[in-house]
């Protein structure tokens, strides 16, 4: 996957997408002092390449999932592939990650409860070809959601500069 690099418009976007992924393209665009129709297709353009998502993140315990899971999950070679795949279509996974470690997989689920956990775990996850090994760590509760400050991306900037950039949830 090629990897695709942002300039300081897009930074600037991005950053007011991050603190809140409803804003109108208009608002961005007079916040930033250019065209709707230049937010609009850096944003697109952001979408299509996989730059950016724009999702809405919910607090799985305050919808109903009262069990989710970061699970670590060792394959062994040539099924790598295979079980990503697999994985992926897992309904309950809200983010696979391949990793370095111990584990190549990360995997973060959300269960209705530790029956539905248990069941995804042995009956499904530690099924896929080539799953050796699985670790659950189950999420007691979720106390920040957030992406980093876009500012750690100038090597120019200390941690004081942008110490409240960084928009983040924080659940209670």
């Amino acid at each position: 996957m090629p990897v695709s690099y942002v300039d300081e418009l897009d930074l600037a976007i991005l950053t007011h997408l991050q603190e809140d992924g409803r804003r109108s393209f208009t608002d961005i665009a007079e916040a930033l002092a250019v065209s709707v129709g230049t937010v609009r297709n850096r944003v697109s353009r952001m979408i299509d390449d996989s730059t950016v998502q724009i999702v809405g993140r919910v607090n799985p315990h305050r919808v109903g999932f009262n069990a989710p899971a970061t699970i670590n999950v060792a394959v062994q070679p040539p099924h790598l592939e295979e079980a990503i795949a697999q994985i992926a279509e897992f309904p309950e996974v809200s983010w696979l990650a391949l990793v370095t470690g111990q584990y190549d997989l990360m995997v973060d689920v959300m269960c209705r409860d530790v029956d539905h956990l248990t069941e995804l775990i042995t009956k499904r996850l530690q099924k896929v070809p080539g799953v050796t090994k699985t670790e659950s760590v189950y999420v007691l509760r979720i106390l920040k959601v957030g992406q980093p400050g876009l500012e750690l991306l100038r090597p120019e900037s200390q941690p004081s500069d942008f110490a409240a950039a960084a928009p983040n949830s924080v659940y209670r």
